[in-house]
């Protein structure tokens, strides 16, 4: 590991320099390709050198206690020797999680799509709570949002949403959030009070790049229609709404919330993208037979990986096994604990990996 450290160190020193030279400002591309590998190799190296000054801070100290030192003194050594082999150990620990191999993906912006499932109406009343939930945590975040599509119930409910979320790390925090999720709760239009169990299924996918993901237009046949629902008589009476069929997979893409033709085929479009890059990234990580083999999730999109029981006031992931409390809550938003430990879970699975 430390071998490896340390051509991390050599190599960012390296683009230091490189950085420091005024002549990389006549290239662009090559100065932005630069700067940010230097800055993907900031924080790594940060830690490295802290944990280097820490291992001769722990040397000193031990040559220390071998030399004569009155009885307060040794006491002191020893409470410092002690706190410097506690440092090292958790910096150790927090260099082991750095050096594992990062998702490329993880910085990207990302494709959501939320959907009822079972439970009709009711099903659809908890799509659009998680759509909100996930909303809310993107305000938290600072990131920005964009409807692609939407089929509003009414009553806030959604059989379908398909959100495209802007940030930095968006991917990286929301990557484990595909699956199908529960709700228990007794329906406002059940008058009996009996509990009833609904499903909404949650996909979130990297969005793709032209260069990544190049589509032919022989391959996709393009419709038009008339769009539905609220938009105003302009909406209404045009053929603003797209829907695009890509021939070789038969997948189908259906936008209609923008005012004009060529905006709702744009965004279908990256959707289209998206979806495909998804199948791709899939089936590299089932060549590789890891990625989706950890404890945090299989890749199986009909998995169940989460529950939320209202009676109980709780929302329990069963990945990991943890469940926490207060419901309205975690509905504003509030799921970066959750967030925080299906990203540790995943971490030290692969760390597990590593070792053995």
């Amino acid at each position: 590991m430390f071998d490896k450290l340390l051509e991390v160190e050599q190599l960012y020193e390296e683009l230091e320099r490189r950085m420091a030279d005024p002549s990389l400002l006549n290239d662009m591309d090559e100065y932005r390709r630069v700067h940010k590998q230097y800055s993907d190799l900031t924080v790594i190296v940060g830690v490295f050198r802290q944990y280097k000054a820490t291992v001769r801070q722990l040397e000193e100290t031990e040559q220390m206690l071998k030399g004569p030192l009155d009885e307060d003194m040794r006491d002191l050594a020893q409470m410092e020797l002690d706190d410097l082999k506690n440092a090292r150990t958790d910096l150790e620990q927090h260099l082991k999680l750095l050096l594992l191999p990062k998702d490329p993906n993880d910085d990207k912006d990302v494709i959501f799509e939320i959907r009822a499932a079972a439970g009709g109406d009711e099903a659809a009343l908890f799509a659009g709570d998680l759509l909100r939930m996930y909303m809310r945590y993107a305000d938290r975040q600072g990131w920005t949002y964009e409807f692609l599509s939407t089929n509003e119930t009414g009553n806030n409910g959604y059989k379908e949403a398909i959100v495209e979320i802007h940030g930095q790390g968006a991917y990286s925090k929301l990557k484990f959030e595909s699956g199908v999720h529960r709700v228990q709760r007794v329906p406002v239009t059940e008058s009996s009070g009996r509990l009833h169990t609904s499903t909404a299924t949650v996909i979130c996918m990297p969005e793709a790049e032209d260069i990544e993901i190049e589509i032919k237009d022989s391959d996709l046949k393009r419709e038009h229609t008339l769009s539905q629902g609220a938009g105003g008589q302009n909406v209404q009476k045009n053929e603003t709404a797209v829907r695009l069929i890509h021939l070789p997979t038969g997948m189908v893409v259906t936008c209609q919330d923008q005012r004009s033709q060529l905006q709702n085929y744009e965004k279908a479009l990256r959707v289209l993208k998206a979806r495909l890059y998804d199948i791709e990234l899939q089936k590299q990580q089932d060549a590789l037979g890891v990625s989706r083999k950890t404890i945090v999730g299989t890749g199986d999109r009909s998995e169940k990986i989460r529950t939320y029981n209202f009676p109980q006031d709780r929302m329990t992931d069963h990945r990991i096994g943890m469940t926490v409390h207060n419901l309205p809550s975690i509905l504003d938003g509030d799921i970066q604990p959750m967030i925080d430990a299906l990203i540790g879970a995943d971490q030290a699975e692969k760390l597990k990996y590593q070792t053995e």
